[in-house]
């Protein structure tokens, strides 16, 4: 595949064979930063699972301690005195069938989605619109909840829902390359626990088989998986 010269210029700056302890891949990714906007930083893990075994699907969220830099439109499902909640919370969007209607009509200018339980059965219409890009609230993930009002507060504030993919990889944001270090470090670090404090017990080997991290627009740099284990998760 042919690269362009930005591209190029970038893969200059990082040793592609080598492992980086992950301190050092914070600072490598900030300097591979090199677009006019500011790139999200990304986690990408391989993990050691089957996906299409039940009992070994990865999924959850976790709180980035500062948040990922972007701005985010959140959507709450809910009805009676939960929507009044929901709104005080500073969601951007609140309601019911209306929304759905929207959804199924194409509408899709949202970011996050929390709903109260008693709403799922209806959502449910709109799962094959949601499931694929993520955003179906789930309980594993903190997104279905009676307390809606703080669920909607963790996803404003940042509160990152992942799940593996058909291939056993997770992707997930931890900041943006105008991040100091130590707060993209801070989020990593809070990502990665969260990944491997959900390990299934069914799974076997090992379970992070590769970690990278990466600007928007460049190329990732490798994480050292021992270092991780020794020094992050011990």
């Amino acid at each position: 595949m042919k690269r362009g010269k930005r591209y190029t210029a970038l893969l200059e700056k990082v040793d592609l064979k080598k492992a980086y302890p992950l301190r050092d891949a914070v600072e490598k990714v900030k300097e591979l930063a090199s677009a006019k906007f500011d790139e999200t930083v990304e986690i990408h893990m391989r993990l050691g699972v089957d996906p299409r075994k039940s009992d070994q699907m990865v999924r959850g969220g976790v709180d980035l301690p500062h948040g990922t830099g972007k701005t985010v439109r959140v959507l709450a499902f809910a009805s009676g005195e939960k929507v009044k909640e929901a709104e005080e919370a500073g969601a951007d969007y609140v309601g019911g069938d209306d929304m759905i209607e929207k959804i199924q009509k194409g509408w899709s200018d949202f970011d996050a989605v929390v709903a109260t339980p008693d709403m799922m059965p209806k959502i449910g219409k709109i799962g094959k619109i949601l499931g694929p890009k993520g955003l179906m609230p789930s309980p594993k993930n903190g997104t279905v909840t009676q307390d809606i009002g703080n669920a909607v507060k963790a996803m404003k504030k940042g509160k990152v829902t992942f799940r593996v993919d058909r291939t056993g990889v997770i992707h997930g944001p931890v900041g943006k390359v105008s991040f100091e270090p130590e707060k993209l470090y801070e989020n990593a670090v809070e990502f990665i626990k969260e990944v491997w404090r959900l390990k299934p017990q069914s799974a076997k080997g090992e379970y992070f088989k590769s970690i990278y991290i990466a600007p928007t627009m460049g190329p990732g740099i490798k994480i050292d998986v021992a270092d991780v284990k020794n020094n992050i998760l011990k």
